[in-house]
């Protein structure tokens, strides 16, 4: 038995350190650095209005009401913006369902802003992969002005200004696109609504 033992004892004990070194020890180093350095980022970049969370910045909302900023459709299921079963729609270029939802899409846009004559911004329209996107780019975010303020009862000015002070940049000016976080924005126009506007 003792023959058996020897050779295995070493692998027995390299296994145990490892697992205590990288299951225990490393996990609660970085977690700690992480709470120190970055403790929103580490909590989920959790979102918080009068002490109360209502949303992180990482996962977007469903926002259906025309008076607000809408994100990227979601194919999530069996509701938009599933954290827990993150997917995107799956279909082809060539799917005629695609094809229908964004023709849908489109038209539902369409209908709630006549005048706006513009091309709409494909990110309106079209699903992300993960379902999750809490972003659209600013364009997105412009085509929809003049219905915001039209609803708002503010002015395009103040409702474009809202959406340049919220536009972030490429990450490092060169990673990604420019783009603008839904919930952030919608938070910040109730409250400009508040202070400038007239109820809605």
């Amino acid at each position: 038995m003792n023959a058996f033992l020897q050779p295995v004892r070493p692998a027995l004990v390299l296994f145990a350190g490892l697992t205590l070194i990288t299951g225990v020890a490393y996990p609660l180093l970085t977690t700690g650095i992480g709470q120190v350095l970055f403790p929103q980022q580490v909590s989920g970049s959790l979102i918080t209005e009068n002490g109360k969370v209502i949303g992180s910045a990482l996962i977007g909302q469903s926002f259906t009401e025309p008076k607000y900023f809408w994100g990227r459709p979601s194919a999530t299921s069996p509701s938009p913006y599933n954290a827990g079963a993150s997917s995107g729609s799956n279909l082809g270029p060539l799917n005629p369902a695609l094809t229908t939802a964004v023709s849908e899409r489109v038209t539902a846009l369409r209908q709630l802003d006549p005048s706006n004559t513009t091309a709409v911004p494909v990110d309106l329209v079209t699903a992300s992969a993960s379902g999750l996107d809490p972003d659209i780019s600013p364009a997105a975010a412009y085509y929809q002005a003049t219905r915001i303020a039209r609803l708002r009862q503010l002015s395009l000015a103040q409702v474009n200004t809202l959406i340049a002070a919220h536009t972030e940049g490429r990450q490092f000016a060169i990673l990604g696109e420019a783009r603008v976080n839904v919930l952030l924005l919608n938070l910040a126009l109730d409250k400009l609504e508040s202070t400038h506007g007239q109820p809605s």
